[in-house]
């Protein structure tokens, strides 16, 4: 997916550009500064003492020495004094610049850290919050992979409450990895076994009933959203970028009609395509799933679609308010 939210250490990541949340000085520092300086070894240091520091909100890039990366991009974000004093602009302006310096150099992976969450004192929810409209907001208009690194396990929590259960859905590429496929085979074969007798249901078991089942079998998931996007007049990359899905998994499902995503990916393009109930209803169902009202998610997903709220945003926040509360119950 384009943006993929992960719990790792920065400097082990193989991508074409790491995030350092430096300093004005360049000159290393403590945190994630400190630990990409170490790994990356002397020769960053040298390079960085050629650039002249950098403005807070502003970008600048430099070779990557020894680390597995090609390049780091190395951006001063706001410190925190209550959120009064411009910081949120700050700091999304920490992720634009660095994000336009990926593009120009023709950088298809980036990894970011959590700008500002640490020493700056940055909230880590509020921080996520800039991060993921920042990232996403780019990714609305370019094709690039963008990983949101949080080593810390309480902020990486967070994240998973405010974007992975809607914005990211399911990864399918690691489902894809992942799947055992005579299983997947026969679950696929279990679906049409329960089309065709609900087809046949009350009738002889006739000559022929199986090839006429098999004939008259509805449109796929794939078949079925394309028709959608069709439909509503807009461009398959803008319907498949607001559902936070790579090109390379909307080609799978364009080009295989048989495709089977996870129930999440067909939920964001329900959301991505602004459909009624229903028609979420149908889409879903096309591709082997139902909603379910024991399901939380599946319920805050009917409310907002219900009430016609195609807001990925605010249904995060109703996802993350919905589970402070059961923390704090």
């Amino acid at each position: 997916m384009p943006l993929i939210i992960v719990r790792n250490d920065i400097t082990k990541m193989s991508v074409d550009a790491i995030v350092n949340a430096a300093k004005e000085s360049l000159l290393g520092g403590g945190g994630v500064d400190g630990c990409i300086h170490r790994a990356a070894g002397p020769e960053l240091l040298r390079e960085c003492r050629t650039l002249g520091g950098c403005r807070t909100g502003e970008a600048k890039i430099t070779g990557a020495y020894c680390l597995p990366c090609k390049y780091v991009i190395h951006t001063v974000g706001p410190v925190w004094n209550g959120g009064k004093y411009g910081e949120r602009e700050q700091l999304a302006s920490c992720y634009r610049a660095s994000l336009a310096l990926a593009k120009e150099h023709g950088c298809e992976t980036v990894a970011f850290p959590l700008i500002s969450s640490g020493v700056f004192g940055y909230p880590k929810d509020q921080a996520l919050r800039v991060a993921v409209d920042s990232i996403s907001e780019f990714l609305a208009k370019n094709d690039m992979t963008v990983y949101l690194v949080i080593f810390s396990r309480a902020a990486y929590q967070i994240g998973n409450k405010l974007f992975a259960d809607i914005a990211t859905y399911i990864d399918d590429h690691y489902v894809d990895a992942h799947t055992d496929l005579r299983r997947e085979r026969m679950r696929r074969m279990g679906v049409v076994e329960s089309r065709m007798l609900t087809a046949c249901e009350g009738a002889p078991m006739a000559a022929g009933w199986l090839d006429e089942a098999l004939a008259h079998l509805d449109a796929g998931f794939s078949e079925t959203l394309l028709k959608l996007i069709d439909r509503s007049g807009k461009k398959d990359a803008e319907v498949y970028k607001k559902a936070n899905v790579d090109r390379k998994l909307f080609s799978k499902i364009r080009n295989n009609p048989d495709y089977k995503p996870s129930k999440s990916t067909a939920i964001a393009f329900a959301i991505a395509l602004e459909l009624d109930l229903d028609e979420t209803r149908d889409l879903i169902a096309r591709a082997g799933y139902a909603l379910s009202a024991s399901s939380k998610f599946d319920v805050i997903i009917e409310y907002f679609i219900g009430q016609k709220k195609y807001d990925i945003f605010e249904i995060n926040e109703a996802l993350f308010a919905f589970d402070q509360s059961l923390l704090g119950a």
